[in-house]
């Protein structure tokens, strides 16, 4: 059964909703005959998005031209939902960016990247919930994270950061839900593998055979909302679901064992990682 917080004439909003996984998740809730918001940083992205929601099937669209990464912008985006399409059920804190990073960038680059991609979501989420729970209807958050925030592969410290924080976030904000009494909102993390989007594209124009579409990711996401799980963890077609365990696991040993942080890629424990 899918979550009840996906139901026709229900309201979802979605950022970073203009392309990308947030577009086809997007779509997916228009399927349901959601009301959708989609937010963006570009309007040209926006608008042909709202046409593709429209043939979509949602019961209405609303466009809103929002930085995640200035609150200002998300309170007026609440405050211009709720008063437009009514309270919201489903929020999905996904607009990020990857522009590159390294440990001695200018801080104007770790301080954007952490604004968008953490301080994104945290705000989201302080700023929507509070009306979700007041609703006293099923309600659904949803914050896309990333495997590169649970094992933090070197070469983009500053989006890791992000989306490490981004992961311990959603655990509390879960947490905290489920202990408010009669709550019916509740915190999932999204956390892709490795996707074709714009965000990833690059200098690239077709997709690689590793990589999943966004719909993919859409398709698999609705899946796990019909269960329980908090921890939706994509594969690709790169990267099996065991695959992913074996390096969520040896990461974590690293603290357990006092191996070097991020042993995968140091040279006494790289063939030791192989051959587990």
């Amino acid at each position: 059964m899918m979550h009840a917080a996906i139901a026709p004439d229900n309201v979802a909003v979605v950022t970073g909703g203009g392309s990308g996984i947030g577009l086809a998740v997007a779509k997916s809730f228009a399927a349901h005959g959601m009301k959708v918001c989609i937010a963006d940083v570009s309007e040209q992205a926006l608008e042909k998005a709202a046409d593709d929601l429209k043939s979509a099937g949602a019961a209405e669209v609303m466009s809103v031209k929002t930085d995640v990464g200035d609150i200002e912008q998300i309170r007026a985006l609440e405050a211009r939902v709720t008063s437009d399409l009514g309270p919201v059920n489903v929020l999905m804190n996904n607009a990020g960016m990857q522009p590159g990073s390294s440990i001695f960038d200018p801080e104007d680059n770790w301080q954007r990247i952490i604004d968008v991609n953490m301080w994104g979501i945290i705000r989201g989420a302080q700023i929507f919930a509070p009306g979700m729970i007041a609703s006293n209807q099923p309600g659904l958050i949803l914050n896309t994270g990333s495997k590169q925030g649970i094992t933090t592969p070197p070469g983009d410290p500053a989006y890791n950061v992000s989306k490490s924080g981004v992961k311990t976030f959603t655990e509390a904000l879960q947490h905290e839900l489920r202990n408010i009494e009669d709550c019916i909102v509740e915190a999932r993390l999204l956390i892709p593998g490795f996707v074709f989007t714009p965000l990833t594209a690059g200098d690239r124009t077709e997709k690689p055979d590793g990589a999943w579409t966004p719909d993919q990711v859409a398709e698999f996401l609705f899946d796990a909302l019909e269960g329980d799980d908090f921890y939706i963890l994509c594969p690709d077609n790169e990267v099996t679901r065991e695959m992913d365990e074996r390096r969520i696991a040896w990461a974590a040993g690293d603290i357990i064992q006092n191996r070097p942080p991020l042993s995968r890629w140091h040279s006494e424990y790289s063939e030791k990682f192989k051959a587990v």
